[in-house]
């Protein structure tokens, strides 16, 4: 059983990704992803978490043309961003071979597309809810909450779409969108935990 978290920023989704993993009994990666990445290609891991979930230089005019969201853009011998997606891309793989897990965002529904033991899960919330769940955790002004959600979302969709050749955060791309105000996160942990065992891949 392997589970991908796609999620608005500040929606709480990687909290969430986390205590469902914990409720399963089962591994959590996030930053411990790119760790595993770095280590097992070789780079630098301040590559990973500078370009993570991040479009850059030419890579982000690329990622905004509708006509190119494909990975034939991708080459091993391509840019580092590039290098980086594909070191990220083939982690992902191998995590999801070692066993059961929560995988946060970076595109993991799309690098494991060929699995039939996943469930891809988008976690969303209402603007206002997140511009106070990301000022208070922060220590920042709402203003500046906004602004940073902004930019985030605006980079994980880039991101998302370029790699993918999916929309980020259409119900369409994943099997179940969730907005976690309506349950807290507690509720939209039980319900998660719920949607697996009924989904019987526990």
């Amino acid at each position: 059983m392997v589970i991908t978290v796609g999620r608005q920023y500040g929606s709480g989704g990687r909290e969430i990704g986390t205590a469902l993993a914990n409720k399963l009994g089962i591994a959590y990666y996030d930053d411990l992803l790119l760790k595993e990445a770095a280590e097992e290609s070789g780079l630098c891991e301040e590559l990973f978490h500078s370009f993570d979930e991040r479009p850059k230089s030419f890579l982000y005019s690329i990622a905004m043309d509708p006509y190119s969201f494909t990975m034939h853009h991708v080459t091993p011998k391509g840019s580092i961003e590039q290098q980086v997606y594909l070191a990220t891309y083939d982690t992902i793989k191998k995590l999801a071979d070692k066993g059961p897990c929560v995988l946060i965002g970076r595109c993991a529904d799309y690098a494991l597309k060929d699995r039939d033991d996943v469930i891809n899960l988008f976690i969303s919330a209402p603007l206002e809810s997140r511009i106070k769940r990301v000022a208070a955790r922060n220590n920042i002004s709402e203003a500046e909450a906004k602004e940073r959600i902004k930019k985030t979302d605006k980079s994980r969709a880039s991101y998302y779409n370029y790699y993918s050749s999916k929309d980020w955060g259409e119900a369409k791309s994943y099997d179940l969108c969730i907005d976690s105000s309506l349950l807290g996160i507690e509720g939209t942990v039980t319900l998660l935990e719920e949607l697996v065992k009924l989904k019987g891949m526990k």
